[in-house]
């Protein structure tokens, strides 16, 4: 994206073509926590390939000492437009399979534990795509990660709005993964039904009861334990 706000003409790196760069943020800015300290990092493993469809079988989240091992995420992006320094940080599900190969890198995070969340995840886990600072937002699709957790490139970059002169590249701050559409959600799930759950299922020990969307609104990279992934998928066979 140019500061005109056009979106940018896909950036090389060692004569090799970048995924496409995914700007959006919510709006509720993440770089308000920037100051916080960094959390533990935390570790994951690995899952099987995607099919397609997304996998309802995979790992639960277990303990190792402290930590807690996730092979599920919800990450989000804005669809509409919004300018910051003069680019359109707009990002939708639409944008990602407009791409060459449906894939680009989930760039511009600038909060340290959705970053940490960023470095656990593993090649062939899957996430919601989430719309963000939009007329509805909620559930759009499901993506899978392809590409582990590698530095940033727009932190920097002075002319991104994501660019962060304290960080530098022989001790880069910021990391992203990259990321791949794999389907549309059979409809969309909006964040008023998702809302509905949370309430009762907090009441009643559901599913949901804990769910990060809900507990920590703040952070646009999340984590899903398998009940939470399972269901939410499982609202997709109900009418809208």
């Amino acid at each position: 994206m140019s500061p005109q706000g056009k979106k940018r003409s896909r950036a090389t790196l060692a004569g090799k073509e970048r995924p496409a760069a995914k700007f959006a943020k919510s709006k509720i800015q993440e770089e308000e926590e920037l100051m916080m300290p960094a959390p533990k990092e935390r570790s994951s493993k690995p899952v099987g390939s995607s099919t397609g469809k997304a996998t309802k079988k995979a790992a639960c989240p277990s303990a190792q000492g402290s930590k807690q091992v996730y092979s599920h995420w919800l990450m989000k992006s804005e669809p509409e437009s919004r300018f910051e320094k003069g680019v359109d940080v707009k990002f939708g599900i639409e944008d990602l399979k407009a791409q060459p190969n449906q894939t680009a890198c989930w760039d511009g995070v600038r909060n340290y534990q959705a970053r940490n969340f960023m470095r656990d995840m593993k090649v062939g886990q899957e996430a919601f795509f989430y719309h963000s600072n939009c007329k509805e937002p909620g559930i759009a699709g499901i993506i899978k990660i392809v590409k582990e957790a590698y530095p940033d490139h727009t932190q920097f970059d002075k002319m991104d709005p994501h660019y962060d002169s304290s960080s530098t590249k022989e001790n880069p701050k910021w990391s992203m993964v990259d990321v791949q559409f794999v389907r549309m959600t059979e409809r969309f799930i909006p964040l008023s039904e998702l809302k509905a759950h949370y309430q009762v299922h907090r009441a009643s020990g559901g599913p949901l009861k804990d769910m990060t969307l809900f507990t920590r609104q703040r952070l646009s990279v999340q984590p899903l334990t398998d009940e939470e992934f399972e269901f939410v998928l499982s609202l997709e066979e109900k009418p809208s």
